[in-house]
């Protein structure tokens, strides 16, 4: 069993990083600033890369390095695993982490199954112990101050809402490892690309999904899965969210927005090539437009936390803060396991949709795997 005894606020808690590619060098730099944690090994079958990422990051040449992730959970008992590896293999390694007593920070998307992500949100509530997920959108400053007024009905009725990520790759990208853009390891646009902004929205809107309709594309990538899918999601609520992802677009032009249409108020954030931009509106009783980006700064650098102008830079430092607390404090990490079950049942079911020609129904009962859409192409 993982040793959560210094999990107290003075004592750092111990953490094993679990696959050295390109997002794990944003885990270092963040765990790097926190004084509640301290890196005790990293794992990765490619020694080269997990001595490349430990030198990209000040102060971590000297730790531990494993080629498997059994032997480091067994040999360091670790208060938290993070999990930067492959999608596919989220689930055998969070399961085994989380029955050796470890907390988790889990990339997204949770699994590639429904029926692995319920397996692993009902181990959480069985075991209490905390996963926060790698829904990085959630730690943007201003978000969860919007997101709390929504929830307040100080908007009134949420109508509807809408997301395009248009995250353009070129072959490069795709050849640059094997598993990527399958179905078994990666998914496609949506599932890879689009999964924090669908995340966000949903959170956003305030209600959860409960049915989904979707057509999927292969337009430009030579990939198993789809480099363009559109979707609309139904809400409990009776708001609709509709959705576009897709790495068919120029690849030097990355953009991504979201809103949020409400009753009496508007939200639009996003990037375009790098740059932020963000437009809060309101309606005044005289029926005028009022602005309220300038409200938000301000309440947002006078409450700081964990929303902090910092986590604009990298959400991770967000997300380790917030797993600290919630491990310290006993609550749920405000990205929390119940997030990563969502989200995989929402983007299956959008997949499972695509593949019957039919809406579907959410959460979905009888299970489905990414792998289900093997040949959907063919």
């Amino acid at each position: 069993m993982a040793d959560n005894s210094n999990s107290s606020a003075s004592t750092p808690l111990s953490v094993v990083l679990i696959g050295c590619g390109r997002v794990a060098e944003k885990h270092l730099k963040a765990i790097s600033k926190l004084k509640g944690l301290e890196l005790k090994a990293v794992v990765d079958v490619n020694p080269d890369s997990a001595k490349r990422l430990l030198g990209s990051v000040k102060g971590f040449a000297a730790t531990r390095i494993f080629n498997d992730y059994k032997e480091a959970i067994d040999e360091v008992k670790p208060s938290i695993v993070s999990v930067t590896v492959p999608s596919g293999l989220h689930f055998q390694i969070a399961k085994y982490a989380m029955e050796h007593g470890c907390n988790l920070l889990l990339e997204k998307p949770m699994t590639m199954s429904v029926s692995e992500a319920r397996e692993i949100f009902e181990l959480s509530k069985k075991t209490g112990l905390k996963i926060a997920m790698g829904h990085i959108y959630r730690y943007l400053p201003i978000v969860g101050l919007v997101r709390n007024d929504i929830a307040e009905g100080k908007y009134g009725k949420v109508t509807h809402g809408t997301i395009y990520v248009r995250w353009g790759h070129g072959d490069d990208y795709y050849n640059s490892a094997a598993w990527r853009g399958t179905w078994k390891s990666d998914g496609g646009a949506l599932m890879n690309q689009t999964i924090h902004a669908i995340d966000l929205l949903i959170w956003l809107m305030g209600s959860e999904p409960e049915e989904a309709s979707a057509m999927i594309a292969q337009r430009i990538r030579k990939i198993e899965a789809e480099d363009l899918g559109m979707a609309v999601l139904r809400l409990e609520n009776g708001a609709l969210a509709q959705i576009e992802g897709t790495t068919a677009t120029i690849p030097s032009k990355h953009t991504a927005e979201f809103s949020v249409f409400c009753e009496n108020g508007q939200l639009s954030m996003g990037l375009d090539s790098g740059k932020p931009h963000l437009n809060i509106f309101t309606v005044k009783p005289d029926g005028r437009l009022k602005k309220l980006n300038g409200y938000y700064i301000r309440k947002q650098f006078k409450e700081g936390g964990i929303f902090s102008y910092k986590c604009a830079l990298n959400p991770h430092l967000g997300i380790y803060k917030d797993l600290c607390d919630s491990i310290n404090e006993d609550k749920d990490p405000i990205a929390d396991a119940y997030s990563g079950f969502s989200s995989v049942d929402t983007l299956l079911g959008i997949y499972k949709s695509a593949k019957e020609g039919k809406p579907v129904e959410l959460p979905i009962k009888d299970g489905f795997n990414s792998t289900d859409m093997t040949g959907f192409f063919d």
